[in-house]
Order: C-alpha cells, then structure tokens, then sequence
C-alpha cells in the first residue's frame, strides 16, 4: 500500500494530541450519528482546522499522528502488533457500520493514551497528500495550499479492509468533503 518506503521521524518541536476524537458534544452539533460522546463527522478539513485553532490548537501533521498512534516501537497497531476485535471500530468487527462512543475501547489504546486511532471515524491531519517519505520541508505541510487532496488517517466505522486500521495506513481526500466517516482530533505544540 501507500505506506512505503519506511522513514525515520525527527520532530522540531514537542506536541500533545487529544486523547479522543471531538465529540459531538464539544463541537456543539451532531453529524450524521447522534450522540453527546460520538465522534463528530461530516467535518470538512477547513472547519476541522478552524474548531481546532478556536481553541488554541490545530490539526496533528501526518507524522504527529502516526508516531501517537504508532509510538518510537513503530507498532502495527496502537496497541500492538496483531490485530485484536475488541480494540478497534470498524466493519472488520461487526459494528454495523456506526461510530461509537469516543473512548468506548480503552484496550485500543495507544502508547500515549490515545484513544480510537484505529477505527470509528477517519481523522483529518493538516497534511497534504504526497509520497513518501514524509518531508515536512517539501510543501504539504503549507496551511496556505487550500487545492491539494488531505491525508486522512485511522480507518473507520465503515472500514471493511482489516488494512484500513493499521496505524501506518493512509488515505487522501477533497478538503472539502464531509463526510460521515471522517473526524478529527486536535493537537498543539507542547510549551
């Protein structure tokens, strides 16, 4: 797939990443799926950016998400390296292809305690879509570039593909689109 060739990661500075997906409650409306605690979707990367840095954050790079969910171990999974049912949202494990409550899988935890990195929704990064190896010099991380597909990351609901959940798995998209298998999650610079 579209994960090769393998790179190693050098951060300039340090981050946090929230722990859950932005629920439909913090964001003030629902999307498609009802639910205080689901995940909210059906959010375009523009608004997904704006939510975030309303609040004093903006969306995780690429990079930033896969190392939270992947850790310095470069697991499969973010919580190992086999694929366990229980730990994931997604059509591989007979959700009915519905989000569920953020959090509602803490054995799916990642190294540093994030939560729903394999499933539920797809989660938006700031990142434009290019090959890799991931180069944060070489133009997709650019927050002016608004005509290049997004890189959405961490499978979904609906994701019928057990590849699809992998932490290193990758998948483009219009900025535009809103679409209720697609969230986010915010990050921030670490002070």
């Amino acid at each position: 797939p579209d994960e090769q060739p393998a790179a190693s990661q050098c951060f300039d500075r340090p981050f946090w990443i929230d722990a859950t997906e932005v629920t439909n409650r913090a964001y003030g409306s629902a999307g498609y799926f009802d639910g205080d605690r689901r995940p909210r979707e059906s959010v375009n990367w523009f608004d997904a950016r704006a939510y975030c840095a309303a609040r004093g954050g903006r969306l995780p790079t690429e990079a930033e998400w896969e190392y939270a969910a992947r850790g310095p171990a470069s697991l499969i999974y973010p919580w190992g390296n086999e694929f366990v049912n229980e730990n994931a949202v997604s059509s591989w494990v007979e959700t009915a292809r519905q989000t569920e409550a953020v959090g509602a899988r803490p054995g799916g935890a990642s190294w540093v305690g994030a939560l729903d990195m394999s499933g539920n929704v797809w989660e938006w990064t700031s990142s434009l879509y290019a090959d890799y190896p991931y180069d944060p010099d070489d133009g997709r991380e650019d927050p002016d570039d608004t005509t290049g597909l997004r890189v959405v990351r961490g499978g979904a609901c609906c994701s019928y593909i057990i590849a699809d959940v992998r932490a290193a798995y990758r998948f483009a998209i219009d900025p535009y689109t809103e679409d209720p298998n697609v969230g986010f999650r915010c990050a921030r610079d670490a002070e």
